[in-house]
């Protein structure tokens, strides 16, 4: 429970998204993107607004026009994480939204046209302080590659992004991070294993148009589970054809199973069965639901019986054991009470936020002793 994570990340180049380092030994970031208008400024500010809420270390915003970039100026006043303006073929939009605070370019030098349209964005990502993620993408490549390898394969999805790469080389920016992105888990997969050999550069994992909810995450935690536990990955999006704070919860819950990230709580549950002495999975939903705003780390365990329940509340920062007529709460591996079921998920959550409020006092005076 306690123990770090085994994985051994690779070694990236250090870039920085506004101000959310990406690479090198910064923590692996999580981010998502908004399905409003860009137009409709209000409703993109309060789907930001909810993501950062959930979390979200960056955000990404579509920009398709130049109307859309007018909105963005107005939208990144209002934000208080860093954000990414995705950009596709029109090399303007690209300058405009620099001019107006944006804290990464999502666009392919190779789409943009002429080098002197490419020496210009990339000139004024340079006087600006702002990275470019190039993001390559298996329904979108180009079709003289497609030509050549009969359809989207891992090499093909490689030399796409190496083409846009040498662009950038050539004018020697190398404030860059990449992500080759498919919807097949081995092909995405395969294509970041052979990306991370030849790059030094920061690594934007996702698998694109995973699926809804349920299929998606599925499909999302084994493709971007194999990368991580190869130490592949800088930061992610769990792309969900759900609502985006899902995504941020999802990306999350991924690190924190793989030890990489700590952030909320960590929840350890039992599926429940017939031995239990209270109802588990409402208990659970319950818990969840309630506790969604709390980001300190924190170790829950809710067992159901006495058979698991005392040897996992024993590693966990408060565990719940069921039991007959009252149910025991360990507090830091220690037996420390009981709480019957009638206010249960009431009484279990006010001793978690009590624990979260104990962590936060210790961080604060550990750091105002360090100061």
């Amino acid at each position: 429970m306690h123990a770090p994570s085994p994985i051994k990340r690779r070694l990236s180049r250090q870039i920085h998204v506004g101000n959310v380092a990406v690479g090198g030994d910064a923590p692996i970031s999580v981010q998502s993107m908004t399905n409003t208008n860009t137009l409709d400024v209000a409703a993109t500010v309060a789907q930001i607004r909810q993501l950062e809420k959930a979390g979200a270390d960056i955000v990404r915003v579509s920009v398709p026009d130049m109307d859309a970039a007018e909105a963005f100026g107005k939208i990144k006043l209002q934000a208080n994480v860093p954000l990414v303006a995705d950009i596709h073929f029109d090399y303007k939009i690209a300058l405009r939204v620099a001019e107006l605070g944006v804290d990464c370019l999502r666009i392919n030098p190779g789409n943009i046209g002429r080098e002197d349209r490419v020496r210009a964005v990339v000139n004024a990502a340079r006087d600006n302080g702002i990275p470019i993620r190039i993001g390559v993408n298996a329904g979108s490549l180009e079709k003289d590659l497609q030509k050549k390898y009969g359809e989207p394969t891992p090499e093909a999805l490689v030399e796409s992004a190496m083409r846009h790469i040498d662009h950038l080389e050539r004018l020697d920016f190398p404030e860059f991070k990449v992500s080759v992105k498919a919807s097949d888990v081995f092909m995405a997969v395969a294509a970041y294993r052979l990306l991370a050999t030849r790059i030094e550069q920061p690594l934007h994992l996702g698998i694109t148009e995973a699926g809804g909810l349920r299929s998606g995450t599925v499909k999302s935690s084994i493709g971007l589970g194999m990368l991580l536990m190869d130490g592949i990955g800088d930061t992610i999006r769990v792309s969900l054809a759900a609502d985006p704070v899902e995504e941020i919860k999802v990306g999350y819950d991924m690190l924190k199973s793989l030890k990489l990230r700590a952030k909320g709580i960590n929840f350890i549950a039992c599926p429940s069965c017939s031995r239990q002495n209270f109802d588990v999975i409402s208990t659970m939903n319950a818990l969840e639901e309630r506790l969604e705003d709390v980001m300190t780390p924190l170790n829950v365990s809710v067992i159901g019986c006495v058979v698991n329940g005392p040897g996992e509340a024993k590693e966990t920062d408060i565990g719940l054991t069921g039991g007959s007529p009252a149910n025991l709460v360990y507090i830091d591996g220690k037996p420390a009470s009981k709480l019957r079921n009638d206010n249960l998920v009431d009484d279990l959550e006010a001793l978690i936020r009590d624990k979260v409020r104990e962590k936060q006092l210790k961080q604060q005076d550990t750091i105002a002793r360090s100061d």
